[in-house]
C-alpha cells in the first residue's frame, strides 16, 4: 500500500483510531493497578520479568508477521537501541517501586507532564525549533507539576520525586526512540525493547524469584494480558489514525487512573493535585496544538 493510500485510510478512520486508543489507555491504567497490587506480595524485578516475557513473545510474533525476525534483528544503531531499552527498563522498575507508595491517580497526574519535558529536550537532542508560545506552555506546565508534588511542604511525599525521575527517564526514552526510528524499523525497536528488557529482568531477578500463589499467578497473568492487548490496540490505532490526532486522547489515562484508583484503592486526589493536573494537561494540550499548527 502506498503512503498516499495509508494517509487516506488515516483520514477516513479517526473515530476508530481514537476508540482503539481509549481502550488501550484503560488497559494501561488497569496494568498499573495490577502492578500496585502485585508489589504487596512479589518483588519489582519479578513483576518486570513476567511483563517482559509476555511482551517479548508479542514483539517477536508481531515482527515475524510484518518483516521477518532476521530483518527485525538487524539494527543500524544497536548501541543506541541498547541504551534506549535499558533506560526504559530502569524506568519501568522505578515506576513499579514508586506506585507502591503513591496512588495510581497521583503518579499519573505527575506523569502527565512528560510531553512538556519531551518538547524541552527536543531542542538540544533533536535540533528542533520550539517557539516562545510552547516554551511558555512548558514553563506553566512545570509550575503545575510543582503544585502536584508540593516540594518543601508538610504533605510532600518523597516518592513523588522518584515519579518525577521516571517521567524524565521516560521522556529521554521517547527522544531516543525518535532518533533510532530514523535508522531502524518500528519492528526492530519493538524486538530490541522486548529482548533487552527480558535479558535485563532475568539478570535482576536471579536469586530473588518467589513461587507465586494462585492469586498472584492470576495477577501476573493479568499484567501480561493488559500489556500485550494495550500495545496491540495502540499499534492498530496508529495504523489507522495519525499520531497528531491521537495525542490529546493519551491524557485519558489520567481519567481512568482516577476512576480505577478510587474504585480499587479508595484513592481521592486532593484539591492541589487536581488543580496542578488541570494546569499540566492544559499546557500539554496547547503544546500539542502548537506542534500541529507548526507542522501544517
Amino acid at each position: 500500500m502506498s503512503h498516499k493510500n495509508v494517509a487516506a485510510v488515516r483520514e477516513d478512520t479517526p473515530l476508530l483510531g481514537i476508540s482503539l486508543l481509549l481502550v488501550a489507555t484503560v488497559l494501561f491504567a488497569a496494568q498499573d493497578v495490577i502492578t500496585k497490587q502485585l508489589t504487596e506480595s512479589v518483588s519489582v524485578t519479578q513483576i518486570m520479568l513476567v511483563r517482559f516475557v509476555g511482551f517479548s513473545v508479542f514483539a517477536l510474533v508481531y515482527a515475524h508477521r510484518k518483516i521477518g525476525l532476521t530483518r527485525a534483528l538487524q539494527s543500524s544503531v544497536a548501541s543506541m537501541q541498547f541504551v534506549r531499552c535499558l533506560l526504559m527498563c530502569t524506568e519501568i522498575g522505578l515506576f513499579a517501586y514508586a506506585v507502591k507508595f503513591l496512588g495510581i491517580a497521583e503518579i499519573h497526574a505527575i506523569f502527565s507532564c512528560f510531553p512538556l519535558i519531551i518538547t524541552a529536550l527536543s531542542v538540544p537532542m533533536l535540533g528542533e525549533k520550539v517557539g516562545w508560545r510552547r516554551w511558555v506552555a512548558v514553563l506553566i506546565g512545570f509550575v503545575g507539576t510543582l503544585i502536584i508534588i508540593q516540594p518543601g511542604s508538610g504533605v510532600f511525599n518523597p516518592a513523588a520525586l522518584l515519579a518525577l525521575v521516571c517521567v524524565v527517564m521516560y521522556s529521554f526514552y521517547n527522544i531516543l526512540t525518535r532518533k533510532v526510528s530514523k535508522h531502524d524499523s518500528f519492528e526492530t525497536s519493538l524486538v530490541y525493547f522486548g529482548l533487552v528488557g527480558l535479558a535485563a529482568s532475568i539478570i535482576a531477578v536471579y536469586g530473588r524469584w518467589q513461587t507465586p500463589d494462585s492469586e498472584t499467578t492470576w495477577l501476573l497473568a493479568g499484567i501480561c494480558f493488559t500489556s500485550v492487548c494495550a500495545h496491540m490496540l495502540l499499534i492498530k490505532a496508529l495504523e489507522v489514525t495519525s499520531a497528531v490526532v491521537l495525542q490529546p486522547f493519551n491524557y485519558f489515562i489520567l481519567v481512568w487512573a482516577i476512576v480505577l484508583g478510587y474504585l480499587v484503592f479508595g484513592e481521592v486526589l486532593s484539591l492541589h493535585q487536581v488543580v496542578g493536573a488541570i494546569i499540566v494537561v492544559s499546557s500539554g494540550l496547547y503544546v500539542g496544538f502548537r506542534e500541529y499548527v507548526t507542522n501544517k
